[in-house]
């Protein structure tokens, strides 16, 4: 996949003054946000004058309670489980995002959520798919966020949910690995273009 076009991350209020700096040198000059808007009101860090944020909440959870109502409140919302009904569902709300990435300002886009493995894995796994990057590479772009967990929960105090994630999926007959490789075989990329509705403008960019 071409270098230096998109990036992923966790959620950049955390990012200290050097760490814009880098970012910057890298070539970042827009962040897409997936967070939903009560997430993205608890933000305390400013950020740099260069830097243009488009918020694009992917989960769209006020405005879909009866999809939602399937995932939320059981935990499946952390696991694969619930990427494939998303993206087939709620088509437009991955729509939006890829819409955001197409047109936005010339330099690198960062787009995150708040750990940087479901919302944003979800949205790494179309770029990449797009970008003809077989099963493996999007497999193992998916899980490095997942190997990371430790170091993660150690730098925000947050727990590391991945031993539960593991149960939950156990629960479902499947594991983190399998629910995602489930995702990878039933996903269509030009099904998703088709129900979103996406314009051949935004298409054109993402494939080429």
């Amino acid at each position: 996949t071409p270098h230096g076009v998109f990036y992923r991350s966790e959620c950049v209020d955390w990012i200290h003054p050097e760490g814009w700096d880098r970012l910057y040198a890298l070539g970042v000059r827009t962040v897409v946000d997936l967070r939903q808007p009560g997430e993205r009101a608890r933000d305390t860090a400013g950020r740099p004058d260069w830097l243009t944020t488009v918020a694009v909440d992917l989960d769209g959870l006020q405005e879909n309670p009866d999809f939602w109502a399937g995932y939320w409140e059981n935990g499946l919302m952390g696991t694969p489980l619930y990427y494939l009904p998303h993206l087939t569902r709620l088509p437009e709300r991955m729509g939006a995002v890829l819409s955001a990435l197409a047109n936005a300002p010339e330099g690198g886009v960062l787009f995150h959520c708040m750990a940087g493995r479901d919302r944003t894995g979800m949205t790494a796994m179309v770029l990449l798919t797009a970008g003809d990057a077989t099963p493996a590479e999007i497999r193992e772009d998916y899980f490095e966020t997942v190997r990371n967990a430790d170091a993660f929960a150690a730098a925000t105090g947050r727990p590391n949910p991945e031993e539960e994630s593991e149960k939950l999926c156990a629960e479902y007959g499947t594991s983190m690995d399998g629910a995602f490789h489930g995702v990878l075989d039933g996903f269509c990329l030009q099904r998703l273009f088709e129900d979103a509705g996406l314009p051949e403008t935004v298409r054109t960019c993402l494939l080429y």
